[in-house]
């Protein structure tokens, strides 16, 4: 059985009661000692403390026990993966050391390598003119919440298989049962109208005449969609207060985009069960537009659920989910894989999501090597948003799909390739932060190799000279 260490966390938990060793062992039927031990990581919590402290403190023995150490595992492999740690990288027998024995020295690491990536982010942006904060966006708050978890909140799937309360529900008449549970439960209205009397919004919800516009800019899926996501925000007010608290996001405008990404997840949780979307995505490799068909949703609503297949015991395949715009932007990003994401824009050229743009409909799948040698497969797919204006048809956005390679064989995409003959891409997170000098796609030189340019060569680029 693994060994469970709890001391930070133990720690803290006392702390905050005003209670002294003594006084929490007393409570715990153990002795001082033995407490002072467990806070110092140097004895390992049993099964029996952890009942204890769930009986006499109302803790999760599950929150208490580090659920999130293979997730700050990940950011700090990635981290150290910057080439300014080239020639002192820790291994990762040593990661697992500093988190058991040091884990607020592994989080404040990780808090100021952030912060340096920000600073750097701000000064290379400031000839441009664009004065971009350095704390962190609401959207990058939000990702690390769902990175912590492992992009799966148990608490929220549970609700979701509470939803229909055991009535069967036929998949074509979804909407209309959505439209009577808004009605009869909350008395809320559901009404249709021209894009017209709603320009530049896909829905609203009037809180003061208890009704929900929706835009006819809308297809049926996403209107679907929308409901589901309104009846998680109103309904499930409570159990979203609570991931919320706990999120430890204080910022209005990150706690408002926590609570769209969590209701989010609720409503896919809703359409695409948990079980069947798994035996689904098994039982087809992943084909997404088969699974998409199936549960009457889109193409990226299905990426974004495959996402979330972290439950223990019934795992899917990990992936990241990267999407783009036609700019290069990064407007949405989730990841249970070890593959560190670009927060915004500049993710790397070479990564096909950008050329599925001429390719448009049609998966496009890629072999791709990171700095640190790992490799993933990766599949990339272009998708369509709502049209208002005639002006605005060639509306798309580009998704990526991707995990280790490993997991390739699980993935219908990949049969046409063997891993062995499969020609590898390499790639990196961007310009900012990638060693490789001599790409022939690099933007700008990486800010913390200092090398100055061989004023008698000419590489590949200005920056490989």
């Amino acid at each position: 059985m693994q060994k469970t260490f709890i001391g930070p966390h133990l720690r803290r938990l006392r702390l905050e009661r005003g209670e002294t060793q003594g006084a929490m062992a007393r409570v715990l039927g153990i002795s001082p000692s033995y407490v002072n031990l467990l806070e110092n990581n140097e004895r390992s919590v049993s099964v029996q403390v952890l009942l204890k402290l769930f009986d006499a403190y109302g803790v999760d023995w599950r929150e208490i026990a580090d659920e999130d150490g293979s997730g700050q595992l990940a950011d700090l492999r990635a981290a150290l993966q910057d080439p300014l740690f080239a020639d002192a990288r820790p291994d990762l027998p040593q990661l697992r050391a500093a988190l058991v024995h040091a884990p607020d020295l592994a989080g404040a690491f990780l808090r100021l390598h952030r912060s340096w990536q920000a600073a750097t982010d701000q000064l290379l942006s400031l000839g441009d003119g664009d004065a971009r904060a350095i704390n962190a966006t609401p959207e990058a708050a939000v990702h690390n919440v769902f990175r912590r978890n492992r992009n799966h909140f148990r608490d929220l799937e549970r609700a979701a298989e509470a939803f229909w309360a055991g009535d069967a529900v036929e998949r074509d008449e979804v909407y209309v049962a959505l439209k009577r549970r808004l009605t009869d439960r909350l008395g809320i209205t559901v009404r249709l109208v021209r894009v017209e009397d709603l320009p530049g919004t896909l829905r609203q919800y009037d809180e003061a005449r208890r009704e929900i516009l929706l835009s006819e800019a809308l297809d049926h899926t996403n209107r679907t969609f929308q409901l589901v996501h309104m009846c998680g925000l109103l309904e499930q007010r409570v159990l979203l207060d609570g991931l919320v608290a706990r999120s430890g996001i204080a910022n209005p405008r990150g706690v408002a985009r926590l609570r769209v990404e969590l209701a989010n997840y609720f409503a896919a949780a809703v359409l695409m069960p948990y079980d069947a979307f798994l035996a689904e995505a098994r039982a087809t490799k992943y084909d997404l537009d088969h699974i998409a068909t199936r549960f009457g949703v889109s193409f990226e609503q299905a990426c974004h659920r495959a996402t979330t297949l972290q439950r223990e015991g019934a795992q899917g395949v990990p992936f990241f989910f990267l999407r783009i715009d036609k700019g290069g932007n990064v407007t949405k990003r989730f990841n249970a894989t070890d593959f560190h994401l670009a927060e915004y824009g500049g993710a790397c050229p070479r990564l096909d999501v950008h050329t599925s743009f001429r390719t448009p409909g049609k998966i496009v799948p890629q072999f791709v090597e990171m700095p640190d040698k790992s490799q993933y497969f990766v599949f990339s797919r272009t998708v369509d948003r709502p049209t208002w204006i005639r002006h605005a048809q060639d509306n798309r956005l580009a998704v990526a799909m991707g995990c280790m390679i490993g997991h390739a064989g699980e993935i219908g995409y990949a049969e046409a390739f063997t891993v062995t003959s499969a020609r590898m891409v390499p790639i990196g997170i961007n310009c900012r932060v990638c060693p490789r000098a001599s790409c022939d796609q690099r933007a700008h030189q990486a800010t913390i190799l200092t090398q100055p340019v061989d004023e008698k060569r000419r590489g590949a680029t200005r920056f490989d000279g």
